[in-house]
């Protein structure tokens, strides 16, 4: 058991590849804010995620303001929050991605040519789906952009491989291509970050790095397992295996709050995110989430984000109703 996959497990991915690319240097794209392409890829979505897998060639990444990063085969970049880059090989004025390519979308994975005749360069992008409520907790401790290679170890080379023999494979005779393509994207996304993960240097602090410590790893995969118990320091740190000091401490210094400032806050996100997806009755969450009585439930939710439950959940449910006309 460990933090991740227990709110992995929770946090409901979406994921897809939706453009192959073989461009010839020199070539420069500008790629919007995933907010703005998100219609077009995954209607409705909370939150997207945009990363390019870099096959075969090179190219550099860069975030506006910020300096850029060579990317080499293997390398996928990711840009967590849907930040507006730029991908290019060699110099040139950055044309618009969305313009320039939104007619291949339309036609799934076939290759999209460009740029000026000169050094190859292959990448395969994807997306990721999920709701922005429960996935800031993880995406929070991430850079505005961030790159890892899989092709540096067995593991890893069987993922390209399996994308670059899906890519190819897409829109062919066969049956489920898109299910294969669509797990692969989360798997890539799953296996990047894990690898992001383990490279974190020994100072960094966040839920990221907290999640890779042994005691607040297992305190944190305790809490996402099972956020309705009824926890508290001392259970936990016995749990874990260590004092109620050291706990508390090691937590705050990871995470910037007290465990159960975490898990109050962890469950109201579980909480918004039921009341938007389920039919379930606000007792019935109260009691899911941890909560004794609806009455408390309501006090603590209205505090936090500003009004009932109830009247949170038609807002979301207004907000979400598709117009006719």
């Amino acid at each position: 058991m460990d933090a991740l996959s227990e709110v992995l497990k929770i946090i409901k991915l979406r994921g897809a590849l939706f453009f192959n690319a073989e461009f010839s240097a020199p070539w420069c794209l500008a790629s919007s804010q995933s907010s703005q392409v998100a219609p077009l890829l995954c209607p409705g979505a909370g939150h997207v995620i945009i990363y390019h897998y870099l096959a075969d060639g090179r190219a550099y990444a860069q975030l506006p303001q910020a300096g850029r990063r060579d990317l080499g085969s293997g390398d996928v970049v990711i840009f967590p929050h849907g930040d507006a880059h730029i991908l290019g090989n060699g110099a040139g004025k950055p044309v618009d991605s969305l313009k320039t390519f939104a007619k291949n979308l339309s036609d799934g994975l076939k290759v999209a040519h460009y740029g000026g005749g000169g050094e190859l360069t292959k990448f395969v992008c994807g997306y990721l789906a999920c709701d922005s409520t429960l996935s800031e907790v993880v995406l929070a401790g991430l850079p505005s952009m961030f790159v890892v290679n899989i092709a540096n170890d067995s593991a890893g080379q069987w993922l390209a491989n399996s994308i670059q023999f899906s890519v190819r494979e897409a829109g062919g005779p066969g049956t489920g291509s898109e299910v294969v393509l669509a797990k692969l994207s989360e798997v890539l996304f799953i296996e990047t970050l894990r690898r992001f993960i383990q490279d974190l240097p020994d100072e960094q602090k966040g839920w990221l790095a907290g999640a890779r410590d042994p005691v607040i790893g297992e305190a944190l995969a305790l809490l996402h397992k099972n956020p309705s118990h009824p926890w508290t320091i001392a259970n936990l740190a016995h749990q874990v295996g260590v004092s109620r000091t050291r706990f508390a401490e090691r937590f705050r210094h990871f995470l910037g709050e007290p465990p159960m400032a975490y898990l109050a806050r962890w469950r109201l996100k579980l909480a918004a995110e039921m009341l938007m997806s389920s039919d379930a009755n606000v007792s019935e969450i109260a009691a899911e989430v941890g909560y004794a009585s609806e009455a408390a439930f309501n006090r603590v939710f209205k505090r936090e984000l500003g009004c009932p439950p109830a009247q949170f959940r038609r807002s979301r449910t207004l907000r979400n109703k598709p117009t006719t006309g």
